[in-house]
Protein backbone atom coordinates (compact mmCIF):
# COMPACT_ATOMS: atom_id res chain seq x y z
CA UNK A 1 0.00 0.00 0.00
CA UNK A 2 1.36 3.26 -1.13
CA UNK A 3 0.44 6.28 1.25
CA UNK A 4 -0.02 9.90 0.24
CA UNK A 5 2.31 11.82 1.15
CA UNK A 6 1.16 14.17 4.27
CA UNK A 7 0.84 17.99 3.56
CA UNK A 8 3.54 20.17 5.04
CA UNK A 9 2.65 21.73 8.68
CA UNK A 10 1.97 24.98 8.88
CA UNK A 11 5.09 27.20 10.82
CA UNK A 12 3.74 27.92 14.27
CA UNK A 13 2.59 31.55 15.29
CA UNK A 14 1.33 32.47 19.18
CA UNK A 15 -1.84 33.76 17.01
CA UNK A 16 -3.78 32.26 14.01
CA UNK A 17 -4.17 33.57 10.52
CA UNK A 18 -7.49 32.03 10.75
CA UNK A 19 -9.85 34.41 13.19
CA UNK A 20 -11.93 32.16 14.39
CA UNK A 21 -8.96 30.31 16.18
CA UNK A 22 -8.01 33.64 17.84
CA UNK A 23 -11.47 33.98 20.00
CA UNK A 24 -11.44 33.40 23.37
CA UNK A 25 -12.06 30.26 25.58
CA UNK A 26 -15.16 31.44 26.47
CA UNK A 27 -16.22 31.02 22.81
CA UNK A 28 -14.39 28.55 21.28
CA UNK A 29 -15.71 26.34 24.21
CA UNK A 30 -18.93 27.26 25.65
CA UNK A 31 -19.61 24.30 27.71
CA UNK A 32 -16.26 25.78 29.52
CA UNK A 33 -17.22 28.26 32.06
CA UNK A 34 -14.82 30.96 33.22
CA UNK A 35 -15.83 30.01 37.30
CA UNK A 36 -15.44 26.26 35.98
CA UNK A 37 -14.59 25.26 39.89
CA UNK A 38 -14.12 27.68 42.37
CA UNK A 39 -17.23 29.44 41.29
CA UNK A 40 -19.96 26.88 40.37
CA UNK A 41 -22.71 26.66 42.94
CA UNK A 42 -22.94 22.91 42.89
CA UNK A 43 -20.05 22.14 43.80
CA UNK A 44 -19.87 22.09 48.15
CA UNK A 45 -16.07 20.67 49.66
CA UNK A 46 -12.80 21.55 46.78
CA UNK A 47 -11.12 19.11 48.95
CA UNK A 48 -8.77 18.74 51.64
CA UNK A 49 -7.41 21.99 52.55
CA UNK A 50 -4.17 22.59 53.89
CA UNK A 51 -2.55 20.09 56.36
CA UNK A 52 -4.79 17.08 55.37
CA UNK A 53 -3.19 13.62 56.15
CA UNK A 54 -1.71 14.63 59.42
CA UNK A 55 -2.88 13.70 62.50
CA UNK A 56 -4.79 16.39 64.71
CA UNK A 57 -4.69 14.39 67.84
CA UNK A 58 -1.38 13.04 67.99
CA UNK A 59 -2.45 10.82 72.04
CA UNK A 60 -4.83 9.16 70.03
CA UNK A 61 -2.61 8.69 67.19
CA UNK A 62 -0.19 6.99 69.80
CA UNK A 63 -2.92 5.34 71.65
CA UNK A 64 -3.79 3.41 68.56
CA UNK A 65 -0.38 2.38 67.48
CA UNK A 66 0.72 0.79 70.60
CA UNK A 67 -3.19 -0.75 70.80
CA UNK A 68 -1.88 -2.27 66.76
CA UNK A 69 1.59 -2.98 67.76
CA UNK A 70 0.09 -5.27 70.76
CA UNK A 71 -2.61 -6.83 68.72
CA UNK A 72 0.30 -7.37 65.73
CA UNK A 73 2.09 -9.19 68.62
CA UNK A 74 -0.50 -11.37 69.91
CA UNK A 75 -1.59 -12.45 66.18
CA UNK A 76 2.24 -13.70 65.26
CA UNK A 77 2.14 -15.62 68.85
CA UNK A 78 -1.50 -17.41 67.26
CA UNK A 79 0.39 -18.27 64.10
CA UNK A 80 3.47 -19.90 66.73
CA UNK A 81 1.21 -21.27 69.00
CA UNK A 82 -0.96 -22.71 66.08
CA UNK A 83 2.41 -24.20 64.19
CA UNK A 84 3.39 -25.90 67.94
CA UNK A 85 -0.30 -27.18 68.34
CA UNK A 86 -0.79 -28.67 64.91
CA UNK A 87 2.72 -29.97 65.10
CA UNK A 88 1.76 -31.39 68.34
CA UNK A 89 -2.06 -32.93 67.33
CA UNK A 90 -0.01 -34.87 64.81
CA UNK A 91 2.59 -36.62 66.85
CA UNK A 92 -0.16 -37.49 68.93
CA UNK A 93 0.53 -35.49 71.68
CA UNK A 94 -3.18 -34.58 72.54
CA UNK A 95 -2.57 -33.02 76.11
CA UNK A 96 0.03 -30.39 74.85
CA UNK A 97 -2.39 -29.82 71.84
CA UNK A 98 -5.06 -28.79 74.48
CA UNK A 99 -2.78 -26.77 75.88
CA UNK A 100 -2.38 -25.09 72.39
CA UNK A 101 -5.44 -24.34 71.96
CA UNK A 102 -6.27 -23.24 75.39
CA UNK A 103 -3.56 -20.37 74.58
CA UNK A 104 -5.02 -19.44 71.10
CA UNK A 105 -8.35 -19.17 72.40
CA UNK A 106 -7.22 -17.04 75.17
CA UNK A 107 -5.24 -14.65 73.36
CA UNK A 108 -8.32 -14.45 70.99
CA UNK A 109 -10.10 -12.95 73.63
CA UNK A 110 -6.97 -10.95 74.60
CA UNK A 111 -7.78 -8.99 71.08
CA UNK A 112 -11.21 -8.91 71.26
CA UNK A 113 -10.79 -6.96 74.77
CA UNK A 114 -8.39 -4.64 73.07
CA UNK A 115 -10.65 -4.14 70.55
CA UNK A 116 -13.60 -3.16 73.28
CA UNK A 117 -11.38 -1.23 75.20
CA UNK A 118 -12.47 2.45 73.58
CA UNK A 119 -15.30 1.49 71.31
CA UNK A 120 -14.94 5.65 70.23
CA UNK A 121 -11.78 5.10 68.60
CA UNK A 122 -13.87 2.73 65.60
Amino acid sequence: MSEAPLPPRPEFHPGSAEPRLNRPVRDRYPQIRSTSGYGDPRIRHTGPGPGAGTEQEPERSSKLNARLALALTVVIGQLWALTVTVNEWMKGNTGTAWWGAGFLILSFCAVIGLWLLDPKDR
